[in-house]
């Protein structure tokens, strides 16, 4: 029998691993329960993105700048199987309309701290090859970077020394004196601790309600194309300047913009779709088939190559499009670490910081007020 941890974090996917990794760090002795396997959630079905490049000046983008460092750190600490890469980003415009917006909104982030650089249509060719001609211009994102998601949670669990139980499901959260929480509850037994996280991606939601808590996580699903291994015929992660306002979308209707990446594994990895189906995985056509036409508008040379597996994934969705990160105040010894939609890989290790810093009574790294995991209480109750 071992011995009781100090905190237990619900959830084996890249935001858990992170917590995992920076609590232990902290001195603490962690438990990590997933219902499934490592990285058999969102994580596994993401491409992988560290982004900066995608977020307006904000709570966000704070967060992505700081995890963008410790990204970097974790790089040269990690096995170089986890394929960090850092590519940068290249965001392109298809007309002089779109061009304009995307200069005022790289303004507006690099007086936030990003690194930009405008790149005149003429330019582009030099980065990118096979880019598709007539686009009016683009901006260059150094900053953005790329990893292989689920070997990175679980290069993560594995170096932070945490016992991993997968296939433990927790259905019920134990409580003591004035309800703080004191363990879970799973289907082989209870399990102690004085700290829960709930780092449970888009079933968080769910781990809330078993707190009795409101956290209004949903799933928002998209697809993934998958090419054939090619020579490296996209150097970085490009994508089409509208992406970013479908990100920022409260629309539950499809929505497709290219985003087109190579992979130092060969294949070609093509999005983006976005569509809040619950937790429908049924393949659609009409979203596979926007997605290729958008890849090769950009990219014109992948017309003729083979697409061999698709796949579809659930962003964790909450409706300011704001994580919750942190000690939830409503339920003593429980903290939250979840609704990161699609930007849980990038912010995984700032994310796992800050919850670190809350577990042993330390200064987070910035301000966490806009990720209170309280602040729809008043919107829905609990």
């Amino acid at each position: 029998m071992t011995s009781t941890p100090d905190v237990i974090v619900v959830g084996a996917g890249i935001v858990g691993a992170a917590c995992a990794h920076y609590a232990a760090r902290a001195g603490l002795k962690v438990t990590v329960l997933d219902r499934g396997p490592v990285a058999g959630g969102t994580t596994g079905s993401g491409e992988g993105n560290l982004l900066v490049s995608d977020k307006a000046p904000g709570p966000e983008l704070e967060l992505a700048l700081q995890s963008a460092e410790l990204w970097r750190e974790l790089a040269e600490q990690l096995p170089r199987g986890v394929e960090y890469e850092p590519k940068g980003g290249l965001v392109v415009a298809s007309d002089e309309a779109a061009l304009t917006a995307l200069r005022t909104f790289a303004a507006a982030q690099e007086k936030a701290g990003v690194t930009v650089r405008e790149v005149p249509a003429d330019r582009l060719p030099h980065l990118e090859p096979h880019l598709a001609p007539g686009l009016a211009g683009g901006v260059h994102y150094p900053q953005d970077a790329q990893v292989m998601p689920a070997l990175a949670a679980a290069r993560l669990l594995r170096a932070s020394g945490a016992e991993l139980r997968p296939g433990q499901e927790v259905t019920g959260l134990l409580t003591g004196p004035g309800g703080a929480v004191r363990g879970v509850r799973t289907a082989s037994g209870v399990l102690h601790a004085p700290y829960v996280v709930n780092a449970a991606g888009t079933w968080g939601g769910e781990l809330a309600r078993l707190a009795g808590v409101l956290l209004p996580v949903l799933p928002r699903r998209g697809f993934v194309l998958v090419t054939e291994p090619l020579p490296r015929v996209v150097r970085h992660k490009v994508y089409a300047a509208d992406y970013v306002a479908d990100v920022a979308s409260d629309s539950a209707a499809l929505q497709t913009s290219p985003v087109v990446e190579g992979t130092p594994a060969g294949p070609v990895l093509i999005g983006a779709s976005r569509e809040r189906v619950g937790f429908d995985r049924t393949l659609s056509v009409p979203a596979l088939r926007r997605l290729a036409a958008g890849a090769t508008a950009l990219f014109p040379v992948l017309a003729g190559v083979r697409v061999i597996r698709t796949y579809a994934g659930f962003r964790p969705y909450l409706p300011d499009h704001l994580p919750a990160i942190g000690a939830d105040p409503r339920v003593p010894g429980l903290l939250h670490a979840c609704g990161h939609e699609g930007a849980g890989i990038g912010l995984a290790p700032v994310t796992g910081r800050i919850i670190a810093e809350c577990l042993v009574g330390g200064q987070p790294p910035l301000d966490i007020s806009p990720f209170d995991p309280a602040r729809f209480e008043a919107e829905g109750g609990a």
